[in-house]
């Protein structure tokens, strides 16, 4: 893979990358489709990340369909597909990890601890393997970006991490590699996730600033799921993931809830 990317970047090619755990969506297609149309080489990585999994959390299940992700990124026009294995990506004996502070105990990460920690060490692993000129991430994990920013900030990579805009269902719902998971019932009951979001946003648009307000306003109307368990509704920094009292332009409203025993995410900036 190193020596492809090379190959690559010494054509002259600006090195765009797309790192993925696999089960592809569209979501996932627009990461691909921006990284084609600003850069003339692109790779893409599918690796079910062990370390970022808890000890009750979904690793097993986590759905792997490399067959049909392969095909449809021929069909996408891409350069380089990285698969490696999990003893490729960590071999015995690995004792070092890349933790952001302050970051990856927030949001998400106070829900899943060790789960940011997991996710910046194949990041950081994967940025210095490939060595892209351009990373490209999805808003939907909008605490995992801030806490890729400031990772790539901090260690001098000289890659430039671009956020793509959350790709939804008809009805609303974040395209995710977990909705397979729910049954028809769930399914629906999900949708109060992205409900939630467009009542904030329209308070707000209505001149509400309260942060308060607006998420407690939020947090109402996941009541009205009553089979919908919510995690946390905040309003924050999106780039500190601090609570913040007044929500100014820019703000991020992010929810994360369970839906049967599936842990959905979704946030909207105002």
């Amino acid at each position: 893979m190193r020596a492809a990317c090379r190959a690559l970047r010494k054509a002259g090619k600006r090195l765009g990358f797309v790192p993925t755990m696999g089960a592809l969506h569209d979501g996932h297609f627009s990461l691909v489709r921006a990284a084609r149309n600003s850069c003339e080489g692109v790779a893409v990585s599918i690796f079910v990340n062990p370390t970022q999994f808890g000890p009750n959390e979904d690793l097993a299940k986590y759905p792997r369909t490399f067959d049909r992700d392969r095909e449809m990124l021929k069909k996408e026009g891409i350069n380089l597909l990285f698969a490696p294995s999990a003893e490729e990506m960590y071999p015995p004996g690995g004792v070092t990890w890349v933790t952001v502070e302050g970051l990856s105990e927030k949001l998400d990460g106070r829900s899943r601890p060790g789960h940011f920690r997991g996710v910046t060490t194949i990041i950081a692993k994967l940025f210095h393997i490939i060595e892209p000129d351009v990373a490209f991430f999805g808003q939907k994990d909008a605490a995992q970006l801030a806490v890729i920013r400031q990772m790539a900030r901090n260690l001098n990579f000289a890659v430039e991490i671009v956020a793509c805009p959350i790709v939804r269902e008809p009805d609303g719902l974040a395209m995710s590699s977990r909705n397979r998971y729910l049954d028809p019932a769930q399914r629906k009951q999900a949708l109060i996730l992205h409900r939630s979001l467009t009542r904030v946003k329209a308070l707000w648009e209505a001149g509400e600033r309260d942060a308060a307000r607006l998420a407690a306003a939020g947090k109402e109307e996941i009541q009205k799921e009553s089979a919908v368990r919510l995690d946390y509704f905040e309003i924050v920094n999106p780039d500190t993931l601090d609570a913040i009292s007044t929500a100014s332009d820019g703000a991020l409203v992010a929810v994360a809830a369970f839906v049967g025993s599936t842990r959905l995410i979704d946030n909207i900036l105002l």
